[in-house]
C-alpha cells in the first residue's frame, strides 16, 4: 500500500463521523480462517465430500443428511480457537473513538465481538448461537463441538447452528438495520468480499455518500466506483490507518 493511499484513508476516516464497515471472509483469513473461493478455501474442501458447496451447505441437505453436514461443519466451520487480527482490533478502536457506526459482516466466526466491537450485524448468523429445532432451547458452540455425530437436545431434537444456509433467507430485521446504517453512513468501507453473494452484495446500492473505500486483494464489480481502492492486506491497511495510539 502506498503512503499516499494510507494518508488518504486516514483523512477520509478523520472527516467521517458515521462509518460503516461491510466485510466478508477475507477479513478473517489473517486469523487463519480460510475464505470461500481460493484454492485452499472452504468450497474446495467441500468437494472432497463429493458434493457441490451449494449442496452440502443447503438447508435441504442439512435436513436430509445431517450426519454428513455436521461432520463437515465441526471439522471446517466450527472454529472457536481462532483469535481476532489487526483488522478486527482496528475496527473496534474506530467504534470506541465514535467514528464507526456499525460493522456488517458476512462471517459467522464472532471475531469482531472478540476484538471488542459491540455494534455488529451478522448477516449469515454465528457459530456461537445454536438452538434446538424442536423445543427451541439454546446451546453454546461447545455443546455442538463436543457432540458425537448429530448434536441432540435433551428433548431429542436436532440442535441447529444459527448460520444461514443456502435455500434460507437472511433475517429481515438484520437486513433492515443494515440498510438503515448504510443509508445514513458518510463513509462505507467494503473489505474481504467478492461482492458476488446476494442479498449481502446488494447492500452497497444503498450507499449515497462520497467516501466509498474498497480494501480487497481481488477485483470486484465496484472497483470503478470506489473513491479509494486498496489492494493491500486488510489488517496491515487498517492498522496503519487506525493505529493503536492516535497520532
Amino acid at each position: 500500500m502506498s503512503e499516499s493511499s494510507t494518508e488518504r484513508l486516514k483523512d477520509m476516516i478523520e472527516a467521517s463521523n458515521s462509518i460503516v464497515f461491510l466485510g466478508g471472509a477475507g477479513v478473517s483469513t489473517e486469523s487463519g480462517l480460510p475464505d470461500f473461493r481460493s484454492g485452499d478455501g472452504i468450497f474446495n474442501a467441500i468437494k472432497s465430500y463429493g458434493y457441490a458447496p451449494e449442496t452440502l451447505l443447503s438447508r435441504s441437505f442439512f435436513d436430509s443428511f445431517p450426519e454428513v453436514f455436521f461432520d463437515y461443519y465441526k471439522k471446517a466451520l466450527l472454529r472457536t480457537d481462532v483469535l481476532p487480527n489487526a483488522a478486527h482490533f482496528a475496527l473496534a478502536r474506530l467504534e470506541k473513538r465514535g467514528k464507526l457506526a456499525c460493522v456488517i459482516t458476512q462471517n459467522i466466526d464472532g471475531l469482531h465481538q472478540k476484538a471488542g466491537s459491540s455494534r455488529v450485524l451478522e448477516l449469515h448468523g454465528s457459530i456461537y448461537r445454536n438452538r434446538c429445532m424442536k423445543c427451541r432451547k439454546e446451546y453454546d458452540a461447545k455443546i455442538v463441538a463436543e457432540s458425537k455425530g448429530v448434536p441432540l437436545c435433551e428433548c431429542k431434537g436436532i440442535i441447529k447452528p444459527d448460520v444461514v444456509l443456502y435455500e434460507e433467507g437472511l433475517d429481515p430485521e438484520i437486513l433492515e438495520k443494515a440498510v438503515s446504517y448504510i443509508k445514513k453512513a458518510d463513509m462505507l468501507i467494503v473489505s474481504g468480499t467478492s461482492l458476488s453473494v446476494y442479498p449481502a452484495a446488494g447492500l452497497t446500492n444503498y450507499y449515497r455518500g462520497g467516501r466509498l473505500v474498497l480494501i480487497n486483494k481481488s477485483a470486484t464489480r465496484l472497483d470503478g466506483a470506489a473513491d479509494l481502492l486498496i489492494r493491500s492486506p486488510i489488517g496491515e491497511t487498517l492498522l496503519k490507518a487506525v493505529p493503536e495510539t492516535p497520532e
